[in-house]
Order: structure tokens, then sequence, then C-alpha cells
């Protein structure tokens, strides 16, 4: 096959899952609507006709016995990828997920290991409202224990995930179905992304962006219409949530002097707030204050008119981009 084949970041994770079942039969998915189109899209396509149903389960509407049952084969030596098709609906899980897999390393005294993928889709937009359309990075982030990753392009998809599968203690793997269709070059081998390791998507002198998933991408997007306005900005996508790779960040801000974060969670303590406080604490002199772009501290509204405002994008980024330089 072609070393120039394209392949859509649904089937970058679909890939992943494909190579990490053929390589480890310890690997398996379960989930709810792992061989539904409306649920997971083409993500699990083929699994199932080609793992057999011992390793693609497919679950009732039962989030925290599927995560629990998953967590408990992870601690009994499995591998196993739960999929929730809507991470609001995880919070279902949040005892599986928070009092058993982050801690069993720590409460074991290092000597337990709970190899576990705790994969979340988050679905924005379309009029789907509060319960169906939250990102809940930070939350996850806040615990100790859990590795949290967010990926933001097909190549980094597919990394990202058979690196998670491959880890032995607990990560959880958000990705954005709105990143679904977007299309990249993505080797045929099996290969892993480092956790924890941001990528310079862009680099320049003017300002630095730092942002996550689906707003990596609209500030790649931004970072072009910004250089034809004559700013250089510098793109940092962070791909780990946590462990955030601070070091990148630094040596990114030390240089333009100007931070602006994109982050598609809401603006109070999240992300954003954690990234300005690494680089305060770093003593990094600012030329001017950072600046947050994040989802206004409400529910996601159930209008498409409230959506257009509710949601940031590309042209958001360029906007306070331009005031800060």
């Amino acid at each position: 096959m072609s070393s120039n084949r394209r392949l859509s970041f649904s089937l970058a994770i679909n890939e992943a899952l494909h190579q990490c079942m053929a390589a480890d039969k310890s690997v398996f998915l379960i989930g709810q609507g792992v061989n539904s189109p409306w649920y997971v899209g083409n993500t699990a396509k083929g699994l199932l006709k080609r793992f057999g149903e011992k390793r693609v389960i497919d679950t009732p509407v039962s989030e925290n016995a599927m995560t629990g049952a998953a967590v408990g084969a992870a601690l009994a030596g499995m591998r196993p990828v739960i999929e929730h098709p809507r991470v609001d609906f995880m919070l279902y899980a949040i005892d599986p997920i928070i009092n058993e897999a982050a801690n069993w390393h720590y409460m074991s005294g290092g000597a337990g290991h709970c190899p576990v993928v705790i994969w979340g889709i988050i679905n924005r937009g379309g009029e789907q409202a509060a319960q169906h359309s939250q990102a809940l990075h930070a939350m996850f982030a806040h615990i100790p224990g859990l590795k949290v990753v967010m990926p933001a392009t097909p190549y980094d998809a597919k990394g990202l995930m058979a690196a998670a599968i491959r880890d032995d203690n607990p990560v959880v793997f958000l990705d954005d179905r709105w990143l679904y269709r977007e299309e990249e070059v993505v080797p045929t081998k099996f290969y892993e992304v480092p956790i924890g390791k941001a990528a310079v998507r862009r680099r320049g002198k003017d300002l630095t962006i730092v942002a996550c998933s689906y707003m990596a991408r609209e500030s790649v997007k931004a970072a072009a219409e910004l250089a034809r306005q004559g700013v250089d900005a510098e793109v940092i996508d962070l791909r780990s949530v946590k462990p955030l790779d601070k070091a990148a960040i630094l040596r990114s801000v030390k240089k333009t002097g100007r931070l602006l974060i994109a982050d598609g969670g809401w603006k109070s303590f999240g992300i954003s707030a954690e990234i300005c406080a690494v680089v305060a604490e770093a003593g990094v002199k600012l030329k001017k204050p950072p600046v947050r772009l994040c989802l206004p501290d409400c529910p996601a509204p159930a209008s498409m008119s409230l959506e257009k405002v509710y949601y940031k994008h590309c042209a958001d980024i360029v906007r306070v981009a331009k005031g800060l330089v």
C-alpha cells in the first residue's frame, strides 16, 4: 500500500484497535453500540466480524456495570478498552474509574496495574444540548492516577490509542466527533505516539496558542489566517492533557512573550487555568497578560443559533489573537 495513504480520524482509531487486538489476545473492546454507526461511527468497523463476540462485547445501557467489569478484567491481566459513546454518561461510571482504576497502582504499593483504556466520545453541536455535549477532560485530569489524552489529528488518534492500550495503567482517551472526517497521511504500520508529549503544529514568534482536540485544529486554521494578516503565531497541540508537557509550553511562551489558550471546555477551573498557573509559577515574563478562549460557564444550549455563539472556532481565535498582539 502507498506510503501516501490518507485515513480519516475515525478510521485511524479503528486501525489502532485492529492492530492492537491482532497483536495481543488480552485486548478486548466493551461498550454500548460497539457495532453501531449511530453510536461509534465507523471506529469499530469490522472488529466484531474479525474478533468475535468474546472480544467485542456489546453491552446494554449500563455504564457503571460495564466499566466495573472491564476494570476487574484489567486487574486480572486483560487490556480492555471501554467505549462510552457519550462522555457525559461516563459519569455513571465514576466509581470504578476514580475509586478503583485510578487508585489501584498506588494502593498496591506499585505491585498491581490496571491497564484499561476508558474511551469517551464527545458529541457537540446539532442541538444536542446540555446533557449530550460536555467535554469533561479537566475533571478527569484532576484525578491522580489517570492519564488523559485528546488527539487532534488522525495520525495522533491512531498512535495515542495504541499507546493507551499498551500503557500499564488507566488512560482516559477522549475524542471529538467533530474531528471524525479529518484526513491525513497515516502509516499502515503499527506505531505509538508518546503520552505526555505535545506537538508544535506551527512555529512562530509573535504569540503562542495552546490548544487540544478540535480547538487545536481550529488554532492551526487561525494561525494560517493570522499569517495572512501579518501575525506569526506558534501553535502547541497538547495531545495529552495529563501528563501536561510543561516544557513545550514554557519554551514557546519564553520565545513569544504572549499566550492564548484555546480550550473546548469551560473556562472556570479548567485546563486553561492550569496552563496559566504553569507559566506564572515558572516566572515567565509576558508582554501582555495571558488570554483564555473557552466555553462560557453555562451548559450547552439546545438552539442552533445559540450554539454558534457558545462554541468557539477559528474566527474567534483570530479575533482574540489579534487583540493580544
